[in-house]
């Protein structure tokens, strides 16, 4: 009987280890797999293609000796959460064990990488460039004119930095990356590194992820051979937001304090230790090895408009099925807030989400018919960004969730540009003044007027981005910043 169980940090979180522990001491070889992202679910368990979840330790007995019906999902591939999807980057998730070269490479795995070095580097450039594949970190920019322009540097020495600093709030992708599919990452990688000719890779991982950190170092020690003469090198941030902003980054991974650096010259020209670079996010370079094995048209057949491929979207928050949801750009915010999350835990109405993290648009139910792609959300002032998609139900004080957008960019801003550093500061003493009916309406106008500031004079996406959640939720929820009914009176 096969027993097979997820190691990702989430279902350990949840008390996976307890259950496979119980399983193995009952005689019961246990294998530890990926995740299949029902987070709600987990620990799931899944026997001969059946799950079960969530499972306690205490329940083992009962699944065992055929009392555990009230736990069973059916078998696992055919629910609707996963039928439902349409899993390129996310194929191998709940079907692999992380850490099996032999798994990895009976579906599929390294079939991109043999075929970019079969075409060779501009061949393999101009497939990703057909793909239409776009930065997932948060920009959207294409990932085919970033590797041109590194790809045409005359530089002896150049590199590719995979961005796996995780910072946004309600965003696990990368983890569940990293965690579950590692060599997939690597093999990207190692395709982006033949395409613009580096020698040399990093990997940045924010060090909140111990588990990632450990699968993607015995990961790289299990591929070297694989990838050589590519190298691959894992090394561990020190936990500042402001670091999943790409210069930021580079400094970091200099030894450098994490500081954003003024552009131009691009990281592209000059980069990491002053030479060309490739700096993409790991769903980005996870999504490589499909467009190549595939081909371009295969990853661009999905998607809408300029949004091309698939989105593994994060469905976080107060929301009763969280989890990774992979599907083509265009799914509205409606059906992925209440048909596929099936609305908020708590059963209240829902009345805001926020999609792209903490510095992310809130988004009320009267805007539930956008689709998800990166035009669209331009068009209702919102981004994006990393996937994330947090729920808020009618519960929640948007004056407060504005204030926290101030308070969060004051307390992760590195200090260099006057918009972010103080702008930040400024922007949460007036929210505050109008949380308490101070001038409501002249503080609300040079919030505007802050915002507006920040968004178009900072250096990067920090301050830049701070915006959105502030006007959204002025924008939106005008209520919850009146609580005296004095704005209409001034």
């Amino acid at each position: 009987m096969q027993i097979r169980i997820s190691d990702d940090a989430l279902a350990v979180a949840c008390g996976a280890d307890a259950v496979a522990e119980r399983f193995a001491g009952l005689g019961h070889e246990v294998a530890r797999v990926s995740s299949w992202g029902m987070h709600w679910l987990e620990p799931l368990v899944e026997i001969e293609g059946r799950g079960y979840g969530p499972v306690a330790a205490g329940d083992v007995e009962a699944i065992l000796n055929g009392r555990g019906e009230h736990l069973a999902i059916g078998t696992v591939a055919e629910h609707p959460f996963i039928a439902a999807q349409t899993r390129l980057t996310f194929a191998r998730a709940g079907r692999t064990r992380s850490l099996s070269l032999e798994d990895y490479a009976a579906t599929g795995g390294w079939a991109g990488l043999a075929r970019a070095r079969e075409i060779g580097p501009e061949a393999v450039v101009a497939e990703v460039t057909a793909s239409g594949l776009r930065g997932r970190g948060g920009a959207g920019f294409p990932a085919g004119i970033k590797w041109s322009t590194v790809a045409q540097a005359a530089d002896d020495r150049k590199y590719i930095v995979c961005n796996a600093d995780e910072g946004d709030s309600g965003t696990f992708a990368d983890r569940m990356v990293m965690e579950g599919d590692p060599f997939m990452l690597i093999e990207g990688m190692a395709i982006a590194g033949l395409a613009v000719g580096a020698g040399k890779g990093f990997v940045y991982i924010r060090s909140e992820y111990p588990h990632a950190i450990r699968k993607m170092e015995a990961a790289v020690r299990l591929a070297a051979a694989t990838v050589a003469p590519f190298k691959i090198e894992v090394r561990v941030g020190a936990g500042a937001y402001v670091c999943g902003e790409e210069t930021s980054l580079l400094n970091s991974l200099e030894g450098k304090r994490g500081e954003v650096r003024a552009k131009p010259p691009l990281p592209a020209h000059e980069g990491l230790f002053g030479c060309p670079t490739v700096i993409n996010n790991v769903l980005t370079l996870a999504a490589v090895p499909f467009v190549l094995a595939e081909g371009a048209q295969a990853y661009a057949g999905y998607g809408r408009g300029r949004s091309r491929g698939t989105m593994p979207i994060q469905l976080a928050g107060n929301i009763r099925h969280g989890g990774l949801y992979e599907t083509g750009f265009g799914v509205t915010l409606g059906e992925l807030v209440n048909g596929i999350g099936g609305g908020t835990a708590s059963g209240r109405p829902v009345r805001a989400v926020q999609v792209g993290g903490p510095l992310g648009a809130y988004f009320p139910p009267a805007l539930f018919d956008t689709p998800f792609d990166y035009e669209a959300f331009t068009a209702v002032d919102g981004l994006i960004g990393h996937g994330g998609v947090t729920v808020f139900d009618d519960s929640v004080d948007m004056a407060a969730q504005a204030r926290f957008a101030f308070e969060f960019c004051a307390a992760e801003s590195c200090g260099k540009c006057t918009p972010c550093r103080i702008g930040a500061v400024r922007g949460r003493e007036t929210i505050e003044a109008v949380i308490r009916g101070e001038a409501g309406a002249s503080n609300l106008a040079l919030v505007a007027d802050l915002c507006d500031t920040m968004k178009f004079g900072s250096l990067c996406a920090l301050g830049g981005f701070t915006p959105y959640p502030v006007m959204s939720a002025i924008t939106h929820f005008p209520e919850d910043f009146d609580r005296r009914g004095t704005l209409a009176a001034e």
